[in-house]
């Protein structure tokens, strides 16, 4: 028997607001396996919504997948800050092979209701 379970799907979450990159690694029933974020790799401040910092965080969080070998992988990206395409870049050159990147990005379809006219 092996020590470790080796899944051979997983789904990366990527959130890169302009304040915050956050990236968590999951398996297809949502069972986190690793997760990182800007802040959490050393950058302080406005430094964390920068491409560089959302490269070192995807670095960190998919290393578990990389080290268990080529494997499938999910993409769901979210919010539009400035690591986003620094994120999905970094997933490219990693070598893990990617099965499709859905953008789940919320959008309001007629946003929230209008202030009542004011009388005179």
């Amino acid at each position: 028997m092996a020590d470790s379970i080796v899944i051979p799907k997983r789904v990366i979450h990527a959130q890169a607001s302009f304040n915050n990159t956050i990236v968590t690694v999951t398996d297809v029933w949502g069972q986190v396996i690793s997760w990182s974020s800007a802040g959490t790799c050393g950058f302080n401040g406005t430094r964390r919504g920068t491409p560089f910092a959302a490269q070192t965080t995807v670095g960190n969080a998919i290393r578990v997948v990389v080290d268990q070998g080529r494997q499938r992988a999910e993409v769901m990206i979210k919010c539009p800050g400035l690591g986003r395409n620094a994120t999905l870049r970094t997933i490219r050159r990693s070598g893990i092979l990617l099965s499709f990147i859905r953008d789940v990005t919320l959008m309001p379809h007629n946003g929230c209701r209008p202030h009542k006219k004011r009388c005179m």
